[in-house]
């Protein structure tokens, strides 16, 4: 795996080095689109727009240095809506409602080719594939992990071994248990209770090691930051058999580490090129851009990010109420829609 911790899916990054635009482990190109405009921060460029498992990629085909790097993790909204394009005029684009932290970004994106709902139908239905598939990289606690006495698997996901008598060490009495030890994650639940329980992915494992403990030696599960870094402890006698389930466990991770399943299953027609096999050659426009050196792309993309103060109140029929003056072209019908996206 990346020597730099996941941030692919979980970071909103602008022009990013080139090492950073590959794709690392696990990490697959769904679509490619060659022709598309970044019209909020590159109107009248024109570039080339990648959809992987994990993130929305774009950079300028003149000047690829320009680029960006949208997790979906972060996307919150995706709507249409028009956009007016240096390239084509006032046409049906692309918003993406981000957030990053505590800022939120907009990024508005145009298909150059005429008439054709690829960009919107992938980037939609890709992000939709993320977000239903969150067990295969988040940790879960009190998840709905067993159904009519069977451990529910995800799709790709295959039980190694189920280990009875492991006894959960976060409470002074502790709670016995079954783990069940797959190719993506290390599942735990309390016997009288199939509620109480966790789900580990590999990706958020730390360190996995058996050390003493106030209960003995017990198999101690350190997670990553990302995931809130919990210390989950586990015992199971005899020592023979913790030793030989710790190491399972270390192998499976050591294992998935090197070529992770983040869960996003997404088939497209054509097969894009990977990022280093694409070399066409950029196609000209007649269009004279100007690019200012000195802009920050940070800032370009803030949703609102043009507003220096608060507009004036006025009163909306639609909610009853005084709100903020809302910028030329937007409802609050339009509002709604792109945070229920």
């Amino acid at each position: 795996m990346s020597s730099e911790p996941l941030w692919e899916d979980r970071d909103v990054r602008f022009d990013v080095s080139m090492s950073q635009m590959r794709m690392r482990p696990g990490e697959k190109l769904i679509d490619q689109l060659d022709a598309v405009e970044d019209t909020k921060g590159n109107n009248g460029d024109r570039g080339r727009l990648m959809v992987t498992n994990l993130r929305i990629i774009w950079h300028s085909i003149e000047m690829p240095r320009a680029n960006l790097s949208i997790g979906f993790n972060c996307v919150i909204g995706i709507s249409t809506r028009t956009a007016q394009s240096k390239l084509r005029g006032t046409v049906e684009a692309l918003y993406i409602l981000c957030k990053c932290g505590s800022t939120r970004f907009e990024f508005i994106f145009t298909n150059l080719v005429p008439g054709s709902p690829r960009l919107f139908t992938s980037i939609i239905s890709v992000h939709r594939a993320y977000d239903t598939s969150k067990m295969y990289r988040d940790l879960k606690l009190r998840g709905a992990l067993i159904k009519d006495k069977q451990v529910r698997l995800l799709p790709q996901e295959q039980v190694y071994d189920q280990v009875n008598g492991v006894w959960n060490l976060s409470s002074d009495q502790g709670n016995l248990g079954t783990f069940y030890i797959t190719n993506v994650r290390l599942m735990w639940h309390a016997n009288i209770n199939e509620s109480f329980n966790v789900s580990i992915p590999y990706l958020q494992m730390k360190t996995v090691k058996v050390r003493d403990s106030k209960f003995g030696v017990a198999l101690v599960v350190e997670t990553t930051p990302m995931s809130g870094g919990y210390v989950l402890g586990f015992r199971i006698d005899p020592l023979e058999k913790l030793q030989a389930t710790a190491k399972m466990i270390q192998n499976l991770h050591r294992v998935y580490s090197s070529c992770p399943i983040f869960g996003v299953e997404f088939e497209v027609d054509d097969k894009p090129q990977s990022l280093e096999e694409n070399t066409r050659a950029p196609v000209q426009d007649d269009v004279e851009v100007e690019y200012d050196t000195h802009t920050d792309a940070f800032a370009a993309y803030f949703a609102d990010g043009n507003k220096d103060q608060d507009r004036p109140p006025v009163y909306n029929p639609e909610l009853g109420l005084a709100v903020e003056k809302l910028k030329d072209g937007f409802t609050i019908s339009g509002l709604w829609e792109v945070i229920a996206a």
